[in-house]
């Protein structure tokens, strides 16, 4: 007979699955939810605090005012009008990355700029990070940090009787499966989500998609001379080339909608 530790950390864990199914606008993909808005923007609202306490700002007027033009014309078409943007450029040449925080906080380090190259590829990081704001998929790491936490609570309860070495064998095991079986093929997932509304949202504030291609490829060369990166299933992002491919299948529908912005104005 299950304990009743064992039942109710069962019972909570179907609770969170049945309460936390949403669905990805644009894409439709079923994700999992356990924060609310106001919870995931105020935990954005809080590390982004932290990271420009920690990270100077760019002083780089023509560079800075460039991130902004190209955030407020992206956010301009995203589907979220209660989002509180925000587009800073860190002084960071040393680091060619950039990443979004729930609430519309996006930061750019200042180390990507060589390899955005002009505004059209700077537009295609800007749009991608606003694509992760858009799906929420910072709530939705949160969420599945949770749940596999709940779960190993779960297997934890249930190999109680076991000795200890058996116990913690399961639970190392555990977490390996879940890192590997879950996190990370939900983080590649969410990477190359954020490329697709990435794509759609530079179409639609005037960006030619097809600028996206030769950034993701110059990218990759920057990856090749740092050395390259682990095997995808190690990774947290999808391979370059892989990326690429993704992206050349969805540029018709980006081009079209990118051709009907410019009948329009």
């Amino acid at each position: 007979m299950k304990s009743i530790t064992q039942t109710s950390l069962a019972l909570a864990l179907a609770a969170a699955l049945v309460a936390g199914c949403a669905t990805v606008p644009q894409t439709n993909r079923s994700q999992l939810l356990l924060l609310s808005p106001s919870q995931e923007t105020e935990l954005g609202l809080q590390a982004f605090e932290k990271i420009r306490r920690e990270t100077p700002v760019s002083r780089e007027s023509a560079k800075v005012r460039m991130v902004r033009t190209a955030g407020r014309r992206i956010a301009a078409v995203a589907p979220m009008p209660n989002a509180r943007w925000e587009f800073v450029l860190f002084d960071a040449p040393d680091t060619a990355n950039a990443f979004a925080l729930p609430g519309g906080k996006v930061g750019i380090y200042s180390g990507i700029l060589p390899i955005t190259r002009n505004e059209a590829g700077l537009a295609t990081v800007i749009a991608h990070e606003v694509g992760h704001v858009i799906a929420r998929h910072g709530a939705e790491r949160m969420s599945q940090g949770l749940l596999v936490e709940l779960g190993g609570s779960a297997l934890s309860a249930a190999l109680g009787s076991q000795a200890s070495a058996t116990r913690q064998l399961a639970l190392q095991a555990y977490g390996v499966g879940a890192q590997l079986g879950v996190m990370l093929p939900y983080s590649r997932t969410q990477e190359l989500e954020a490329d697709e509304l990435g794509l759609l949202y530079m179409a639609r504030a005037g960006y030619d998609p097809r600028e996206a291609i030769p950034f993701w490829r110059r990218f990759q060369a920057f990856n090749s001379r740092q050395g390259g990166r682990p095997p995808e299933f190690l990774s947290t992002h999808p391979l370059d080339d892989r990326r690429i491919a993704r992206l050349e299948q969805l540029m018709p529908r980006a081009v079209a909608e990118y051709e009907m912005t410019r009948a329009r104005r």
